[in-house]
């Protein structure tokens, strides 16, 4: 990662980052460029520097924040119109740990609204183009990172992964992009998705920078009562010898060229004197089923405080309460966020709790066991992100179901709680990137990482 120094000065590498952020606006990656805030932040540093001062390990690199995480720079909006006009009081615990070891944050960057989606087309600021092909999506709900990042903009994006949201469209850009042991990074700070799967981590272009990035992003937050104890700086790489590959995903439901890129992998593994396991894992093929209805049941419980009297957009359309909650509620949501909330209230309605909510959560159990097992037979899991390359724009965003589907490879590590990273894996025959996930056991987060050089 390049930082700042007396040769190459943090102003230099913020100004050569924000040129290249107005070259590709036509990406739409950006919600808000702070240009003024972040070479002030720079000049601050070069004087630093030019003093013999300390500096951090991230000295004068710029970075994306994906616009859920809250900030005083610029407005807090998660791509909603509903908290449009939102400039947080307060900063998220990762931004503050990766701001005291001096990285800047050039701009804030495009998602799907509240983070629901899988391709960046639902937000209100419209879609981020894929940084490959500009008639296909960039993924989601972290697209605008992964852009950010594909394009050299930034050495690195922060992202959120509730349901592969980092990993999908790290794949479909052709980056690496992590997402942790659930715990690992704080969440204070960061607009709740659901907060039972939400993940905070990064994207950038090599492992030894998310390597990096964890290492300074990992640890007990008493802000936090979820974060757990930093294991990341203590833990070892362990010795790695077998590799997982499951069976039980149907192959016609995955994109050949996907199937070929995995069978490749294996491959080269294999010439690399590991061995390779088939796991047979059933319950796998419930997750995305168990997935949303968890999922949309926290989500519901998590818009519930947005209601236009606060903070954020307010109808003027109302002269009464109920008109005003039931209006501006109506205007700033976008109809995937309404779509999750109208499910999610069902969920939990009376008389259905036991027949769909208690349901999932047996079938979160069964996967956290059977990944548990497999674990036993291997040490970690190579498998697919996405069942399909990147899709073109419009292809999806009115078939809901359709679009859920592209989530079906990713969602069960987020319900287990396991870390997955995103590795890049070649390219389709037209020139689109293909990404598999490796998988590992809870707290298996660095030695993760580590070997995601071997499969290069």
């Amino acid at each position: 990662m390049k930082t700042a120094n007396k040769k190459v000065t943090a102003e230099r590498l913020v100004k050569d980052a924000l040129e290249k952020a107005k070259h590709f606006a036509d990406y739409n990656i950006f919600t808000f460029l702070d240009e003024e805030g972040a070479l002030a932040r720079a000049r601050e540093i070069d004087a630093r520097i030019a003093k013999g001062e300390k500096v951090g390990r991230l000295a004068g690199v710029p970075y994306a924040l994906k616009d859920n995480f809250l900030s005083p720079r610029g407005e807090t909006t998660a791509a909603a119109h509903i908290l449009g006009g939102f400039v947080s009081p307060i900063t998220a615990t990762s931004v503050e740990k990766i701001e005291a070891e001096g990285a800047i944050m050039i701009g804030r960057v495009n998602m799907d609204a509240f983070a629901h989606g899988s391709s960046t087309e639902n937000s209100y600021y419209g879609p981020t183009l894929n940084s490959h092909d500009r008639e296909r999506v960039a993924g989601g709900s972290s697209g605008g990172s992964a852009v950010a990042v594909a394009l050299d903009i930034v050495e690195f994006a922060l992202g959120t992964d509730t349901g592969g949201s980092i990993r999908q469209p790290a794949a479909f850009n052709g980056i690496y992009g992590f997402k942790p042991t659930y715990g690992t990074v704080s969440r204070y700070g960061v607009v709740a998705m659901a907060s039972s799967t939400d993940c905070i981590s990064f994207m950038a272009q090599t492992p030894d920078d998310i390597d990096l990035l964890m290492s300074i992003a990992s640890g007990q937050d008493p802000k936090d009562m979820t974060t757990l104890p930093d294991y990341y700086n203590d833990s070892k790489v362990k010795k790695v010898k077998k590799i997982g590959v499951v069976t039980d995903f149907d192959n016609d439901s995955i994109d050949i060229e996907i199937r070929k890129a995995l069978k490749k992998k294996c491959e080269l593994l294999k010439s690399k004197g590991y061995e390779i396991v088939e796991l047979s894992m059933p319950s796998l093929k419930y997750a995305l089923n168990a997935y949303y209805v968890i999922v949309p049941a926290e989500v519901a419980s998590n818009l519930s405080r947005y209601d236009g009297i606060r903070y954020g957009f307010r109808s003027e359309k109302s002269e009464v309460l109920n008109d005003l909650y039931k209006h501006t509620r109506d205007e700033g949501f976008m109809p995937e966020n309404k779509r999750r909330i109208m499910v999610g209230n069902f969920v939990l309605s009376s008389g259905f709790y036991d027949a769909y909510f208690l349901q999932a959560a047996k079938v979160r159990t069964l996967i956290v066991n059977e990944y548990a097992k497999a674990f036993e037979q291997c040490d970690f899991i190579l498998m697919p992100i996405s069942p399909n390359p990147p899709f073109k724009l419009g292809e999806k965003v009115d078939d809901p179901v359709a679009m859920y589907m592209e989530d079906m490879m990713s969602v069960s590590t987020n319900l287990a709680g396991i870390p997955g990273l995103a590795v890049p894996a070649g390219e389709t025959t037209n020139g689109l990137p293909i990404g598999l996930q490796l998988v590992g056991p809870r707290r298996s987060d660095k030695s993760l990482i580590e070997f995601s050089k071997e499969l290069n």
